[in-house]
């Protein structure tokens, strides 16, 4: 099995040197002074599981790799629709693209089935330009449940959570999906298909709706944000909304708010990847969070004013982001 890590970072890395403690032929994309640690010393992967390093082959040029089965891509959703020159190379007939991102991914209503099948959502997919680049017939689905950090070039810290659950858009349990499956088990992750996606989607989007813009607004950790009484009960309205949408599109999350808070504040004082990137001055990645579901939510006619009043403000702070780019 070959595989490109398009977007080595945190997730990306870890994935990779997983995969490539596995046998699988693995090459890693990444620039700066990430790509030369790694390129000198491979990825070192730091986790309260085991300490171990991956000479994976890791390169700035996906032209040096050529095509491959997979694509796990890691980086940031609001770069997909420009990402069509390092991809291409990658791509044969079959190759699959494993998009591990947050949100509501560009592919959702593909295969979908009902009579939101097939439809654009604006938001994630302005004008088509991603499905452009990332034709929605090559994507598998990935929610990942575990948390990583760089902590310095080349270093993974795993810090906990090793399941990243995948699945077709059409809901079959594919071949491509269980050999994916398969790699990644062999490599000390779990990786299970998921007969429908979609459900995990939600859960995992309850969580990051919520926290990633009220803490990039508030300058606040998780267990912050839960032990506040406004913002929490700002966050349960939240949720309690997005479950709305999320059922009338025919999803219905298996999970409780208050275990969803709960989750988040055993997880203490986190910084959510979107106060991260604020902190770092990196675009904020909103509108796959927000901005798609409000605008599902104009779709299937469900009122949502709170998630709409911190789109608009999170919005604001987002555009400053880029304006002082």
């Amino acid at each position: 099995m070959k595989v490109a890590v398009l977007g080595a970072g945190a997730i990306g890395a870890y994935v990779g040197a997983a995969l490539h403690r596995a046998g699988a032929d693995v090459h890693l994309v990444a620039r700066g002074p990430h790509l030369a640690a790694m390129r000198q010393h491979g990825v070192q992967v730091l986790s309260p599981r085991g300490d171990f390093t991956a000479r994976a082959h890791a390169t700035d040029d996906p032209a040096e790799i050529g095509p491959v089965d997979f694509v796990f891509l890691g980086l940031k959703a609001n770069s997909y629709a420009a990402c069509g020159p390092l991809i291409e190379p990658l791509l044969h007939q079959d190759t699959a693209v494993i998009a591990a991102q947050n949100g509501i991914p560009w592919w959702y209503f593909h295969r979908h089935g009902g009579p939101y099948d097939g439809q654009r959502i604006e938001s994630v997919d302005p004008d088509g330009a991603v499905s452009a680049v990332l034709a929605p017939e090559r994507a598998i689905g990935c929610v990942v449940y575990a948390a990583t950090e760089l902590e310095g070039p080349g270093v993974v810290r795993h810090l906990e959570g090793t399941r990243f659950s995948i699945g077709e858009p059409d809901r079959s349990v594919s071949e491509r999906c269980l050999a994916f499956s398969e790699a990644m088990q062999a490599g000390g992750l779990k990786c299970p298909v998921e007969p429908d996606l979609r459900g995990d989607i939600w859960v995992k989007l309850l969580g990051n709706i919520s926290f990633n813009p009220i803490s990039a607004l508030a300058r606040a950790t998780m267990r912050q944000m839960c032990l506040h009484g406004g913002t929490r009960r700002v966050i349960e309205i939240m949720m309690a909304e997005t479950l709305a949408v999320a059922e009338a599109l025919g999803c219905k999350p298996g999970v409780s708010i208050e275990r969803r808070l709960a989750g988040a504040e055993r997880v203490g004082d986190h910084r959510t990847s979107t106060l991260q990137d604020l902190e770092r001055g990196k675009p904020l990645e909103l509108d796959v969070l927000l901005a798609a579901v409000v605008e599902l939510a104009e779709i299937t006619d469900v009122p949502v004013p709170t998630l709409r009043t911190v789109h608009a403000i999170s919005d604001l702070l987002a555009d400053r982001m880029r304006s002082a780019a």
